[in-house]
């Protein structure tokens, strides 16, 4: 006999399969290695390996037009973020992907350059 709530029960386990199967039963990297904020694109000169699954061609793809973080490869492709560092590590470490570390934040600037800056456009400017 079947229950309306299977369709339902159906759905929410092949959720959960799915990353599974996209990271090979892997295990979550530590945070060290990757953060929301890395940046990957491809490399210039990918290596000849064996073909690509779908989601990890469809993660190449979107770095193809320059630097991406992994945050927004994440929203572009609505996986887990886990299983996004997951591809992505994997990626690297092939030479499929080249990362780099997010740009650091600025330092605070001096408030007397600062007035400097503004004397000198209110002079330039009124």
């Amino acid at each position: 006999m079947t229950t309306d709530d299977e369709p339902e029960l159906e759905q929410e386990a092949a959720e959960l399969v799915r990353p599974y199967v996209i990271t090979n039963g892997r295990d979550l990297l530590d945070d060290q290695e990757f953060s929301l904020i890395t940046l990957v694109t491809v490399h210039p000169e990918p290596p000849r390996t064996r073909p690509l699954d779908p989601e990890r061609l469809s993660v190449l793809d979107l770095c193809s037009g320059g630097f991406l973080s992994i945050a927004e490869i994440a929203g572009h492709t609505r996986l887990p973020m886990g299983v996004v560092k997951i591809m992505v590590s994997d990626l690297v470490h092939e030479g499929h992907l080249c990362s780099r570390a997010p740009v650091p934040s600025a330092q605070l600037v001096d408030r007397k350059i600062l007035e400097e800056v503004l004397h000198g456009l209110q002079a330039r400017f009124g």
